[in-house]
């Protein structure tokens, strides 16, 4: 099963993007993982190919309308489709590590990118749209967003990583922040690298490991702990 990105949006040209590069880009070359990104108003009937509208109710800026997103969407993911449909935007839940391993997993995702004031709220209902946020920001658009949601899900895909372990040994994996890592020169404007990790003795560094990351969570993140571990969460999928 390959991973399948479509993104709908209003600058494809966006895509790939950075995605186009490093690991991400020698997968995508490589057919691990595909990328397809939709001009939304290909689906606009009108003669200025509109996608938006004003606010009702009044207020500044446009909507995105819901007519010509739900057209894009059903041409992009038709109902035999498994892949879920993701709306980023700033309203949407937290995207975490184990959403990111959950879809994956999986058969790729169809992303929304949101403008303007946002979209229509009745697209979201409409097509079963799962709402995701990436950061307490707020973006011009989605696009970055989905460039980061495809940047975290793409290098844990089988294959893409030249070590596999690389995507389980890190930050949220464990339900901890990671520990400091360190690496030559050993002396570095008169630090040193830790005398344990030369020490060769792999229990004892071990358990500063653990220790370090369990002090720089409880400094930096302490809203992580007592979490369930990411790999142990998934959302669930849209039905």
């Amino acid at each position: 099963m390959t991973f399948r990105a479509t993104i709908l949006t209003l600058y494809p040209e966006m895509f790939p993007g950075p995605l186009g590069h490093a690991l991400a880009g020698r997968a995508l070359a490589g057919g691990l993982w595909e990328l397809e990104a939709v001009q939304i108003r290909d689906h606009a009937l009108d003669r200025h190919r509109s996608v938006d509208d004003t606010p009702a109710g009044g207020g500044p800026g446009m909507v995105m309308r819901a007519d010509v997103l739900a057209r894009a969407i059903d041409a992009a993911s038709p109902p035999e489709d498994a892949r879920p449909r993701l709306l980023m935007t700033p309203r949407g839940r937290p995207l975490t590590q184990a959403r990111v391993r959950a879809l994956a997993a999986g058969p790729g995702a169809v992303i929304l990118c949101g403008r303007f004031e946002g979209v229509d709220e009745r697209i979201v209902a409409a097509r079963g749209l799962e709402e995701v946020c990436v950061g307490d920001v707020v973006l011009s658009g989605g696009e970055a967003a989905a460039l980061l949601l495809l940047d975290a899900c793409v290098r844990l895909i089988p294959g893409v990583m030249g070590k596999a372990e690389s995507g389980t040994d890190e930050s949220f994996s464990h339900g901890l922040l990671e520990y400091p890592q360190y690496t030559r020169p050993q002396l570095f404007e008169g630090q040193p690298i830790p005398e344990v990790l030369a020490s060769g003795d792999h229990a004892r560094i071990a358990r500063w490991r653990q220790a370090e990351a369990e002090a720089a969570t409880r400094a930096r993140r302490p809203d992580l702990l007592g979490r369930p571990p990411a790999h142990d969460g998934t959302m669930k999928e849209r039905e």
